[in-house]
This record gives structure tokens, sequence and C-alpha cells, in this order.
């Protein structure tokens, strides 16, 4: 069975939108790429999809613009060319190498993680915190960020179950910011 793993910038005050503050540097970009290697594919909100798709998917010219710095095409080619599922109840179609999740959400993401693979990245603001509630995050990866937003939506914002985590890693970067990799506790 695949893990579904949870990863997500974060401000100290648990900020997650993504105009927070928290752009990646070239170290953390790095980190970011090998994060996208280790899944088989990632698994998207409809927000963060369309977000993610703007941002990152590849120019009809097929080069990628002037202004991307090169320490960021591995990542845009990691992500542009990554399987997608996106769950939605609101689009009628997806591309970019994405399908539709739709239906019970629970069913849906255990089915995904019975596929064989290496693993699904679970990208988004709002799905994890229902994804954890029915316990289907097996691993949870938060890179705080030292700045504090003051608004914004939270982390795992709208959760209703407590959840206890274990630390299995902890990275510090020049930046510093600090990477936290966690596991639920069963």
């Amino acid at each position: 069975m695949q893990a579904l793993r949870y990863s997500i910038n974060v401000t100290l005050d648990g900020c997650v939108h993504h105009e927070a503050g928290v752009a990646p540097d070239e170290e953390l970009m790095r980190f970011w790429t090998d994060e996208l290697r280790r899944a088989d594919a990632l698994v998207y909100g409809r927000v963060t999809y369309e977000m993610m798709q703007s941002a990152w998917r590849r120019p009809v010219s097929g080069g990628w613009p002037d202004g991307m710095d090169a320490w960021e095409v591995p990542f845009a080619e990691t992500i542009d060319a990554a399987r997608k599922h996106v769950v939605s109840n609101t689009l009628a179609s997806v591309d970019w190498n994405a399908d539709l999740v739709r239906g019970d959400l629970a069913t849906e993401v255990q089915r995904l993680k019975e596929e064989p693979g290496r693993g699904l990245s679970l990208g988004a603001v709002t799905l994890p915190a229902a994804l954890a509630d029915l316990g289907l995050i097996d691993e949870y990866l938060f890179v705080v960020h030292p700045l504090v937003a003051g608004h914004g939506p939270r982390l795992l914002d709208g959760q209703h179950e407590r959840l206890r985590l274990e630390l299995v890693e902890r990275r510090a970067f020049a930046s510093g910011a600090v990477a936290h990799r966690y596991v639920p506790q069963r």
C-alpha cells in the first residue's frame, strides 16, 4: 500500500497561504524537488491544482519562462511531468496529467493508496484536514519558515479529531526554515 504524505510550507503562526512569504530559495527548492520525486503521483484539491498548474505547467512554447531561475527548472520539470489526482466536485474536467477524484472521499483516497507505487504526495490547504480526520495520512512534512504572517488560512484548520504525531526527522536549512517530518502515533 502506498503512503499518503502531506507536505506544506507553514509560517510560525500556522499560515499555509502561498502568499505568506514562504517562497523557497535554491536549497529549499532542491528539497521540495526531492520530495516530489519520492511519490508516484500528486493529490491536490481544486484550488491547489489550479494554482500549481498556473505556476508550474510547461508553456505551450515548450521552454520555461526567461524569468525562471535555473535552480527552479528541476522542480518545474518534476511537477509538470507528475501524475496528478484532483479531488473536486466542482471541476468538470482536468488535464495536465491529471484525473478527477469524485465520490466518497475515504473510499476514493483509499483506492489510490492501494494502487502499487512508492507513495502519494498530498498538497492542499483544506483537503488535508478531512483526510487527517479519516486517518488516511501516513506522513506529515511541515517546513516551518521563520516569519509570522498574521493572517491567512491555518495548518489543518477545520480538523475535528485530535492528531498525535511522532517526530521522525528534523532538518534545518540555511534560510532558518526547519523541516519536521512526522508520522501519526497509532
